[in-house]
This record gives structure tokens, C-alpha cells and sequence, in this order.
């Protein structure tokens, strides 16, 4: 059974992961793919707002709840997101062809990270699963030699960075 191929962008807080995302995704749907963005948090959050209909369907035991209307349908599964997407990406290829994480920086995916000066040292220094770097201007000496850098205008290339990278998920 094929799969949905994966790729995570990671990087520390207030790096641009998403005003990345928000600018690659559209490059990417031009080229005519169907791409899902799913935000990963390694902090619990509330999926449903107390009180809502579907908190209380959650509540009263129900495994999955969702809310559909005429845009679309937002559904909630338990359990570890991890878990959950191994599950999913080998079900979803009839409706996606691609999916980018923001974040799961432990995720099994390629990932690429963003990272702008300010932020502590890039995660690229320390970690052997990242890679491309985007980032504005040059990034610390210290990266490995050879990690590939890319200024955040450079959509196409990093467009095709993802493709490839993807490729090979």
C-alpha cells in the first residue's frame, strides 16, 4: 500500500515556520498538489472548546469526533499524533499528495529547519536528521559542512527541496 509522503519543518519558536508554510504552500498547489499542513505541538491543548456540542460527544465516551459543514470536516482521533499519522498517510493518497508538519522536530520524517539570528543556535548544529536550513542571511560557522542553506524567498528551490525530500520519505 503506497503512502502519502511527509515532511516536517521544525525550528525554535518565533523562527517563521508558519509565514514559511503560508508562502510555500501556494507554490506547491500551483505545481497541482493536493497538501495538507497539520501543526504538531508537543504541549497538551484543548481540541474541543468546553461546553461545544463535540466536547460533550467526547465526553460522553464517543472514539472520534468531528465537525462537518459546507467548507469542510475538522475530526479528532485519540491517541499519539505520532501513531495516528503513520496510521493515516498510508489511507490518505486518494486525497492528498503530500503533508507538511510544522514542528515534531522527533518526528520520522526529512525535515527542514528554519532559523533566524536571535534564536538560539540552529537545531542543525547538534542533529543529523535536518536537511536544509532556511534562514535570513548567513547562520552560525558552526553548521555541518555541506547542510544545504536557503534564503526564505527562495520558494522554488525550496519547493523543490521538499519534493525530493518527500520523495524519498
Amino acid at each position: 500500500m503506497s503512502r502519502v509522503p511527509c515532511v516536517c519543518v521544525v525550528g525554535w519558536s518565533d523562527a517563521g515556520k508558519t509565514t514559511l508554510l503560508e508562502r510555500l504552500v501556494p507554490v506547491l498547489k500551483a505545481r497541482g498538489l493536493r497538501v495538507a499542513v497539520l501543526k504538531h505541538s508537543a504541549h497538551p491543548h484543548t481540541l474541543h472548546r468546553p461546553g461545544s456540542d463535540t466536547a460533550r460527544l467526547e465526553s460522553a465516551g464517543a472514539y472520534a469526533t468531528g465537525l462537518a459543514t459546507p467548507q469542510g470536516l475538522q475530526l479528532t482521533l485519540p491517541g499519539d499524533a505520532g501513531a495516528l499519522l503513520a496510521q493515516l498517510l498510508p489511507r490518505a493518497e486518494h486525497l492528498l499528495d503530500l503533508v507538511l508538519v510544522e514542528g515534531w522536530k522527533d518526528g520520522p520524517y526529512p525535515k527542514l529547519e528554519v532559523w533566524r539570528a536571535g534564536l538560539a543556535r540552529p537545531l542543525a548544529t547538534t542533529r543529523t536528521d535536518i536537511g536544509l536550513v532556511v534562514s535570513e542571511g548567513a547562520p552560525p560557522a558552526d553548521m555541518p559542512p555541506g547542510l544545504p542553506t536557503l534564503e526564505p524567498v527562495q520558494l522554488e528551490d525550496i519547493c523543490a527541496w521538499v519534493l525530493t525530500a518527500a520523495a524519498r520519505s
